[in-house]
């Protein structure tokens, strides 16, 4: 058992998807290839306070598997990370984010790593905080002539000034029915569709609970296709799945909570479509210049696809899409994670031969 690399598995956080990164982190850490790797837990409670590696598996221990539950908060005020804490993690070679949404997805907790000169999994500070931010990434989705859906960008500042004008300029160019969603969060959190004008301003107060800015974007009546993306350089498309929502659309409680969703993985397309959805997500993988993982959501309408959203830190649930999709793809779950951590380190090697001074 010597030699083991030990990979700090961080996850919880203070976003609204809490709980859905500790049943990721419960997935991984079960999954992993012990005879290579050691997994050092650091949980993260709701109040931002980083927990030890002790204090973790203390935490983890009130919490069955899978059961979607936070972490206790701690019985003290605490600074967000202690010494101890940043020791622990230095002494770690590698780590395995699965923190998602804010704080954790978004390009802020990768800075953080950075910093630290410690090896990560999954994409850089740049490409987390686009992917995170659905209003630049549709942005750059459309600059790398990607199909998007019409979509307007509503800031909080706009909507306390002008609710009226708002809501015409929503009525020109997106029209009903249409998707109210914070800007920078996953997991349909916050997410409303609207069929009616009156519906739009509780949708958008809804939105902006959760973050500055609220993406408006037209409703699309097509399947949900979703396609996840390994590497780095040479990246690899898995085959596609598809999504059938038992909610008229797939929101956090059809995702997490519910039965009754299906999952198809992998599901049958035409040869056309199959290749042109992998060959739309290495685009969008590349468009954000993101490294290791994604998942990438479409939509299928008749034979036309029209990407959602790209999402650096998919979810590793037992009933998440991403390892799914590799699983039906040829590659276990604990394949795929020895895989991503040994993307990482290639990634970090290859940083380190870069010149920082003239």
């Amino acid at each position: 058992m010597m030699g083991r690399l030990r990979v700090a598995v961080i996850f919880g956080g203070r976003s609204a998807e809490h709980e859905v990164s500790v049943v990721s982190a419960q997935g991984v850490m079960e999954a992993m290839d012990r005879s290579r790797f050691a997994p050092v837990p650091f949980g993260i409670a709701r109040e931002g306070i980083w927990l030890t590696p002790e204090e973790t598996q203390e935490a983890m221990s009130s919490i069955p598997y899978a059961t979607y539950r936070p972490l206790p908060s701690p019985s003290s005020e605490l600074p967000p990370v202690r010494p101890e804490v940043l020791e622990a993690l230095l002494s770690c070679q590698v780590a395995f984010p699965l923190v998602h949404g804010p704080h954790g997805e978004d390009g802020t907790l990768q800075g953080m790593l950075e910093l630290l000169g410690l090896p990560y999994v999954g994409a850089g500070v740049a490409a987390s905080a686009v992917g995170m931010d659905k209003a630049l990434m549709k942005a750059l989705f459309r600059q790398a002539g990607l199909p998007t859906t019409r979509f307007l960008v509503v800031t909080k500042a706009k909507w306390r000034e002008g609710p009226s004008e708002v809501a015409a300029k929503v009525r020109k160019e997106v029209g009903l029915p249409c998707f109210v969603k914070p800007s920078g969060l996953g997991s349909s959190v916050g997410v409303s569709k609207v069929k009616e004008w009156a519906s739009l301003a509780p949708a958008l107060e809804e939105a902006l609970l959760y973050d500055d800015k609220a993406l408006v974007e037209e409703a699309v009546e097509g399947r949900e296709i979703e396609v996840a993306i390994l590497g780095n350089h040479q990246l690899r498309a898995s085959l596609p799945g598809e999504i059938i929502p038992h909610r008229e659309f797939y929101d956090y409680a059809a995702k997490y909570l519910e039965e009754g969703t299906k999952l198809i993985t992998p599901v049958a397309l035409p040869p056309h479509i199959e290749a042109k959805a992998q060959e739309m997500a290495m685009a969008a993988f590349r468009a954000i210049d993101c490294a290791g993982m994604a998942r990438v959501d479409f939509f299928l309408v008749g034979e036309e696809l029209i990407i959602n959203e790209i999402n650096t830190i998919p979810g590793f649930t037992p009933i998440s899409m991403y390892p799914k999709l590799w699983e039906a793809s040829g590659l276990p779950y604990r394949d795929l994670i020895t895989e991503l951590i040994d993307l990482a380190l290639q990634r970090h090697e290859e940083k380190k031969r870069r010149r920082w001074t003239p």
